[in-house]
């Protein structure tokens, strides 16, 4: 199908998957919205260092849950379904998080929400990926990523202005004054009710994803979804032929699929790029930036500011990634990309090693970290997504995907949790060059086993991991 040149509503496309992509605003918002609160709640609950560490890490907990039985969610009741349901989590744990009265309650509903980004975290991408159009595919689900970005800037945004407001002198009345005034914290979490709500509503008002609908049987249905997509009669038979052919070649959706012949050999590598992707930095950096800032010598404002700027130019390149992700390719991308990271990874190292003896500035640390956040984010980060999202026969896409993404934030826990001892046991130029060599097998995966998705349909992408056993 990717010879031939469709007419397609990229409007009502576009509409699509900025719903879909608003579960990675929650996803953003509830990864970054904790740094505000970390301090008011362990003088709170009088936390030590391990029930601290256990309040930020059990949202990572839930997500590794959510992620568990996301696919085989999406898979059996839909697309739609699961989406809802990722966003009644978040509202619960919202909702929860503003009004509970205890250390361990706050913890269930933290948990409770990484449930959330867990289902949302492979729902959503996988759900863009099925109505987008091949030439637009790319751009469309990298949006999601967009998305996380945006939210994690929204979250900062609301935290400085809920404590500029608690601290402004401004009266307010029962749980109000509670949650907005005394404990902020409280309103810190609570405001991401609000795009917890709008997603939920929204999700009620888009149809079901019309490739998931085929393998169901829903041919009437999907048919209506596509007449809306596409513009000419003869594209949405075309379409509903290609996905009735592949859908056709398999049995019931189950983990046993997984281990078929060709299927197998794409969730092994899907495993490999999720979690390799996490052991080349990235996480170390947005967790632990400002540290690594002031190890260096910076002042806590330096290096705050230093983490912010870095945060503008993950947010920036990942725009530019979008649009240009369709039309470089994604492998190209990751080239390109994974070259500059391991550049940059190896002038972090050098500074650290001997940059103090040679009198380097610190603005050449500055300058590899921001190198190292605009290759990360135009090219591992924009494509990960997508290619999960679009590698797996439609079957078993759920629950395959549902693999990958578990093997990510398992990637996501480790990274977090070694990170401070890699940088004390090996010192920070040791860690680095641990990340820059951890870039090598990344690229010789995407070089030799994936093939080049770009432009080509999702049954023609199918077609290649089944044929190619």
């Amino acid at each position: 199908m990717s010879t031939i040149k469709r007419t397609y509503n990229f409007g009502y496309l576009l509409l699509l998957s900025i719903v879909a992509a608003l579960g990675g605003f929650l996803f953003g918002y509830d990864e970054a919205v904790i740094s505000g609160t970390i301090s008011d709640v362990s003088a709170q609950f009088q936390l030590d260092a391990l029930a601290e560490g256990w309040f930020v890490g059990s949202a990572l907990l839930g997500a590794i849950v959510g992620v568990a039985f996301a696919g085989a969610l999406g898979d059996r009741f839909g697309r739609k379904p699961a989406m809802t349901v990722s966003a009644i989590l978040f509202s619960v744990s919202m909702i929860g998080c503003a009004f509970c009265n205890s250390f361990p309650e706050l913890v269930a509903y933290r948990i409770i929400g990484g449930m959330g980004i867990g289902v949302a975290s492979i729902i959503c991408p996988l759900y863009i990926s099925e109505i987008a159009v091949p030439e637009r595919r790319g751009l469309l689900v990298s949006l999601y990523q967009l998305a996380i970005t945006i939210g994690i800037v929204a979250a900062y945004m609301v935290n400085n202005q809920l404590l500029i407001f608690a601290n402004s002198g401004a009266v307010l009345s029962g749980a109000s004054e509670k949650i907005f005034i005394d404990e902020c914290w409280r309103g810190m979490l609570g405001m991401g009710v609000i795009p917890s709500f709008i997603f939920l509503i929204a999700v009620a008002l888009i149809p079901e994803s019309p490739r998931w609908l085929i393998t169901k049987g829903g041919i009437k249905k999907a048919e209506t979804i596509f007449s809306r997509i596409f513009t000419a009669k003869d594209e949405i038979a075309l379409q509903i032929e290609a996905t009735k052919e592949v859908s056709g070649n398999e049995g019931k959706s189950e983990i046993s699929s997984l281990f078929k012949p060709g299927i197998f050999k794409a969730v092994i590598i899907g495993v490999c790029i999720a979690i390799l992707g996490q052991f080349m930095g990235v996480n170390a950096v947005l967790y632990y930036g400002p540290e690594i800032f002031k190890d260096a010598g910076l002042s806590s404002g330096d290096a705050l500011f230093s983490q912010v700027l870095v945060g503008i130019a993950n947010m920036a390149t990942t725009v530019v990634a979008m649009f240009i992700i369709d039309k470089v390719g994604r492998k190209n991308l990751i080239y390109y990309g994974v070259s500059g990271m391991i550049l940059s990874l190896l002038m972090i190292a050098f500074y650290f090693s001997c940059g103090n003896a040679l009198g380097i500035s610190t603005i050449f640390l500055l300058t590899a970290f921001m190198l190292y956040i605009i290759c990360c984010a135009g090219s591992i980060c924009a494509v990960v997504w997508v290619i999960l999202s679009e590698m797996y026969p439609i079957k078993v896409r759920g629950l395959a995907m549902s693999v990958a993404g578990f093997a990510l934030w398992i990637g996501t826990f480790l990274i977090g949790q070694l990170t401070p001892v890699l940088l004390s046991g090996i010192t920070p130029t040791g860690t680095f060059l641990l990340f820059a060599v951890m870039c090598v097998p990344y690229m010789l995966i995407m070089w030799k086993c994936v093939p080049e998705t770009t432009g080509k349909s999702l049954e023609e992408i199918e077609k290649y991991w089944t044929k190619n056993k």
